[in-house]
């Protein structure tokens, strides 16, 4: 009698696993923070306004003229991701020194910002309004200063060449967290302006 051997093992593919750059994958991660950061501090400003003995100032028009200058800046940030796409490497280098002048131009706005609440006598202390508004817009600064360390380490990857078509991580991850910071900042004024 001979034996039956009935083999019914399955050969198993590997699963395919989803891939992602860990630089990416970190920058993602830091996104997700800020946006719960920000989202936390913006209940806490709505709660504390409910309670009452809340400053009325009006938001320096310096702020709205910022908010302009981010925006060209996202879209000059937009031309030097898709001139790494075309290898076009000059206007690669145009657009993220002009990205890089208009968000140091963004900061120095926010700062004059600053100077016309101390004239309409908002300090960081003495009021929760106030308060918040320093934090905000500080906060907010600090992360785009960070923005800016980012652009400097994509400007010089891109004079050294290694960022083109076929390497475009460190543009993408400048553009990403460039565009992410645009638009909280837009959030934040919108926020500010509507509920102050």
């Amino acid at each position: 009698m001979s034996e039956v051997i009935n083999d019914f093992s399955v050969i198993e593919e590997p699963e395919e696993t989803l891939s992602m750059n860990p630089k990416k994958f970190i920058l993602w991660l830091f996104i997700v923070s800020i946006i719960m950061l920000f989202a936390a501090m913006t209940s806490a400003y709505l709660v504390r306004r409910a309670e009452g003995n809340w400053l009325d100032y009006t938001v320096p028009a310096v702020f709205a003229y910022s908010s302009i200058v981010l925006v060209a800046s996202s879209l000059t940030m937009h031309w030097a991701y898709i001139a790494a796409k075309k290898d076009n490497f000059r206007s690669l280098k145009i657009a993220i020194t002009i990205t890089f002048a208009l968000g140091m131009a963004f900061l120095y706005m926010q700062f004059q910002g600053w100077v016309q609440l101390v004239d309409q006598n908002v300090f960081f202390v003495g009021n929760p309004a106030g308060s918040f508004m320093y934090i905000f817009t500080g906060l907010h600064a600090f992360h785009l200063i960070s923005g800016l360390i980012v652009l400097v380490f994509a400007l010089v990857a891109a004079f050294r060449m290694k960022v083109h078509a076929k390497n475009m991580n460190q543009i993408e991850i400048a553009a990403s967290y460039w565009h992410f910071l645009d638009i909280l900042w837009l959030y934040l004024y919108f926020f500010l302006v509507y509920f102050h």
